[in-house]
């Protein structure tokens, strides 16, 4: 059986909901620990999604351009 791999909005939006309870407080320290360590850990899962998603951007970007230099016709 294979894990479900979360997708960025989950992971987010579990973020969303650990920042609020740990600023919401009424924890003792043992469990906003736990917390914070889980949310330091979706954030690090988040960006690294973030940084995937921008190199696939910059890839793309720059085939296009480079795609374009070499359709351009020649002026002459």
């Amino acid at each position: 059986m294979t894990a479900k791999k979360d997708t960025f909005e989950e992971m987010y939006r579990r973020l969303e909901e650990t920042v609020e309870r740990l600023e919401t407080g009424g924890l003792n320290l043992d469990e906003a620990l736990a917390l914070y360590e889980q949310g330091m850990d979706l954030a690090r899962r988040c960006q690294e999604v973030l940084d995937t998603a921008e190199l696939k951007i910059t890839r793309l970007k720059e085939a296009f351009a480079a795609y374009s230099v070499s359709e351009t016709p020649e002026e002459g």
